[in-house]
């Protein structure tokens, strides 16, 4: 079972935010810690870096740079999926509104894997 999972965010607020509605377009992504035994060890936030501001690097980056084991998102492009399960990343599709409740979900092994990206970055 992964042990670090990444999840678009629209708050700041850990286990109760509700869902971004697109991985690349999130605020924020919160990043779930799990221990040996799959319970929540560790919850944090942080900035999503937004596509068309000038500055360096994309929502892919950031997400690289927390080193998931998985990420759990309503949707994304295809680019994303490919090039996180390139590099052995699990990319799954959210079923439920709130981090807590994904995080759930993943623990009883009730997600499916996401095979088919977004092609408007607006809906999931």
């Amino acid at each position: 079972m992964p042990n670090r999972i990444v999840i678009p965010a629209a708050s700041q607020d850990g286990l109760n935010a509700h869902l971004a509605e697109h991985f690349g377009r999130a605020p924020y992504f919160a990043v779930v810690e799990l221990n040996d035994n799959g319970e929540v060890a560790n919850v944090r936030t942080v900035s999503n870096v937004p596509h068309n501001t000038g500055r360096t690097g994309q929502p892919h980056d950031v997400v690289l740079g927390l080193k998931p084991n998985a990420i759990i998102a309503y949707g994304m492009g295809h680019r994303g999926i490919s090039s996180f399960q390139s590099v052995g990343i699990a990319v799954l599709r959210a079923n439920a509104n709130t981090v807590s409740e994904v995080i759930a979900a993943y623990r009883e092994n009730r997600l499916q894997e996401l095979t088919e990206g977004c092609h408007d970055a607006r809906h999931h």
